[in-house]
């Protein structure tokens, strides 16, 4: 059986597709579409019905190749841009309406929580899963007794478009005093991963990766799409992202940071493939 999930965040709009047996759950594929909600919700305060509907001709779009595949069983949730934007249940019910689908939207704590799903949360200490999106932060950060998970109002869309907060940044700073330095951080979302990606690096300690995202902020967003091939919409975002993350590594004494393809979309499949086989998974 197949089963999907669409993540419809600040930045992006994401599917992805995986292939499932009682015992077993494995990606089979991937897709990704550049509807940025955040300039609106951050700008105007709201969603315009022109770009629900942006977002309700992509839903269908992916619901196309969930028919093609025999696809069923899917969860659609939204992200930060719906819970920040004034409209918000309207806004679901509107898109509820035209795709004869629930739509569920996930506070921070819950984005938060759901990186529990990430293979490699139970395993190893000293390190620190950070999920940096559009709109909000995420950290999941398991210990030997319990799991501590907070989100925070701080984005590479919110940030670019200077609609981040200053008391946001100090009680981020407050907390990141309040935990215990830990040697490695595991960033999860597109811009980490990108920024890796065209380094062909897996991992950096924290003084590389500093002199490498000062290197990108040199560049223009032109320039950027130029020679590394970001999309515009990954190219005027990215250095906001690092900026994040290098102020997060700087105060929790990081040696090494390096990303994960896994991200929301993986992690709300995982959790309805435990709601449909209700049993133990060995990811492939």
């Amino acid at each position: 059986m197949k089963i999907a999930s669409i993540d419809i965040g600040t930045n992006s709009i994401k599917s992805k597709i995986f292939k499932t047996t009682p015992a077993s759950i494995e990606f089979i594929q991937g897709i990704r579409s550049p509807i940025r909600l955040g300039s609106e919700v951050f700008i105007n305060g709201s969603l315009s019905e022109g770009k629900l509907n942006q977002v309700i001709e992509t839903i269908r779009e992916y619901e196309d190749i969930f028919k093609e595949k025999s696809i069923s069983h899917y969860e659609i949730v939204a992200t930060s841009a719906f819970r920040d934007t004034s409209n918000s249940e309207d806004a679901r019910r509107y898109i509820e309406t035209a795709i004869n689908h629930p739509l569920r939207i996930i506070s921070g704590l819950e984005e938060a929580k759901l990186i529990r799903f990430h293979p490699k949360s139970n395993t190893g200490k000293n390190k620190i899963f950070i999920d940096l999106g559009g709109g909000s932060t995420e950290f999941f950060i398991r210990n030997e007794k319990d799991t501590t998970i907070r989100s925070f109002q701080l984005g590479a869309v919110r940030n670019m478009l200077e609609k981040d907060e200053k008391r946001e940044w100090v009680r981020l700073e407050k907390w990141l005093k309040s935990i215990k330095p830990k040697k490695k951080i595991i960033g999860i979302g597109g811009n980490i991963r990108s920024f890796f990606d065209v380094h062909k690096s897996k991992e950096m300690s924290q003084a590389e990766f500093g002199r490498k995202a000062q290197s990108i902020a040199k560049l223009s967003t032109e320039e950027k799409m130029k020679k590394y091939k970001f999309s515009h919409d990954r190219a005027d975002v990215i250095d906001h992202a690092l900026h994040i993350f290098k102020f997060i590594a700087e105060r929790l004494e990081i040696q090494t940071i390096t990303s994960t393809k896994w991200g929301i979309s993986d992690s709300i499949a995982i959790k309805l493939f435990h709601e449909l086989y209700s049993s133990k998974v060995t990811i492939s």
